[in-house]
């Protein structure tokens, strides 16, 4: 299974600011550190900040920084929401498959789907930092923090 490029910016982010330390980076220090353009950055700390996993704040002294369920939100969890609840292979639509009415597969994959989920679900953003994961997190800013 291959992850949206949002749900892995995603998880780069809540990762990111789970080892901030004392300062909150902007939004354009994360995009600069993950390599990522800022509109994308932009988007998914939105909807981060939407779900409740961190919190925006504009101006001087402003930045992100990670809420406490940001720090202890499954990583399963965390993907599914980013992925939604579509089917791996597109079944439907204006030329359907014409086994859909009998195939196996399509269940097969959903099943592996789960799977995959599952795996993640026990796993929190602060388990995926520890080390040798959050130091080397913090070595990849690209210049003096803001």
């Amino acid at each position: 299974m291959r992850l949206l490029q949002s749900t892995d910016l995603a998880l780069r982010i809540l990762m990111r600011l789970a080892v901030a330390g004392e300062t909150d980076p902007t939004t354009k220090r994360v995009a600069a550190d993950m390599s990522v353009p800022y509109t994308h950055a932009a988007k998914v700390v939105a909807e981060l900040q939407h779900m409740g996993l961190l919190v925006a704040r504009r101006g001087r002294g402003g930045g992100l920084a990670l809420t406490e369920p940001g720090r202890t939100a499954s990583v399963g969890a965390v993907v599914r929401a980013f992925e939604g609840d579509g089917d791996v292979v597109g079944c439907e639509g204006p030329t359907p498959c014409p086994l859909n009415s009998a195939c196996r597969l399509r269940g097969a994959l959903r099943r592996a789907q789960e799977a995959f989920f599952a795996s993640l679900d026990p796993l929190t953003v602060q388990d995926v930092v520890a080390a040798p994961t959050g130091p080397l997190l913090l070595g990849i800013s690209s210049g003096p923090r803001s």
